[in-house]
């Protein structure tokens, strides 16, 4: 049995992928082009792949039987063909939503305690000049009583719902599939949302519906002062239109995802001129060592499943 690793930096160094080699020969690289999937895959069994596409192209011809994707999202591997081909694809879900919506609030206090304004004047050295023992010129707030408005209530959205109750805050959310039923929190139209909240999430995924789903219109609906987060899939916020409200409307936004990504030299946002609006991490919210050792876990049950 070979298992081979197509981009296993994506998984990170500081984990092991040692409870792979109990399946038998396992063939690691830790990135590969697309020009190179075609031949390192060939003579595999099963492949792990998170980002590298892996289509008709790459599997034709190859005695792959089983496709491990080491993420949740299944749209780097074509299922049809894969099917066609009775080629087992297995993903894996639920192994990030602490990490994804701890991210989430870390944003959130970012912003709400103007952490960064405060630091900065720390380590400017101002604060031992200061004439009083405190300094708040930058105003900041508290949670509680706070509307948050949630786009896409699934596992991770339930689960943001859940820690933004327990800091005392009025939750709503709308469903971007409209099939959504929870009882638990208010169901509100888009626009309410948007008008209404305090802080807005992002949790859902990228498809027909979502695509582009907050464009200039949109965004301009969201009231000063407000947060928007989007931890869910680049795309779902129309890119070039919010650089272009952050310089017109003290909105704060704070985002894990862009459309392409690594982010390209040339995405809008990084023009931004009120950076102090923007805060952008590099698709990390997924990525908590503890989560990263669950979805390896995860990958190694789906092997032990599919042998048996």
């Amino acid at each position: 049995m070979k298992i081979v690793i197509l981009d296993r930096k994506t998984l990170g160094f500081d984990v092991s992928v040692d409870v792979f080699s109990k399946f038998g020969e396992v063939v690691s690289y830790d990135i590969t082009n697309a020009n190179e999937t075609k031949e390192r895959i060939k003579d595999a069994d099963i492949i792990l792949t998170n980002k590298v596409y892996v289509g008709e192209n790459e599997l034709k011809n190859s005695s792959v039987k089983l496709i491990c994707i080491t993420a949740t999202g299944m749209n780097n591997v074509d299922l049809a063909y894969a099917k066609a081909s009775n080629i087992e694809v297995k993903n894996v879900a639920g192994y990030s939503t602490s990490s994804v919506v701890q991210l989430a609030f870390s944003m959130i206090f970012y912003f709400v305690q103007k952490l960064s304004y405060y630091k900065k004047y720390v380590d400017e050295q101002n604060w031992q000049k200061s004439d009083t023992f405190t300094h708040i010129d930058e105003p900041f707030f508290e949670l509680d009583k706070k509307r948050v408005g949630i786009i896409g209530l699934g596992e991770i959205g339930q689960n943001f719902a859940k820690k933004a109750t327990a800091f005392d805050c009025e939750v709503v959310y709308y469903s971007t599939s409209g099939q959504n039923s929870n009882t638990l929190y208010k169901s509100v139209s888009l626009e309410e949302l948007l008008k209404t909240s305090d802080i807005i999430s992002i949790h859902a995924p990228l498809n027909e519906k979502t695509l582009n789903l907050l464009k200039y219109d949109e965004l301009n609906l969201i009231k000063d002062g407000a947060i928007l987060l989007n931890l869910g899939r680049g795309g779902i916020i129309n890119e070039a239109d919010l650089a272009k409200i952050l310089d017109e409307k003290e909105i704060f936004c704070g985002l894990d995802v862009v459309s392409k990504e690594p982010i390209e030299e040339n995405n809008p946002l990084l023009a931004v001129k009120n950076k102090q609006r923007l805060l952008l991490t590099p698709h990390i919210a997924w990525a908590s060592v503890e989560a990263r050792k669950r979805l390896i876990e995860k990958v190694a049950n789906n092997i032990e499943e599919f042998l048996k």
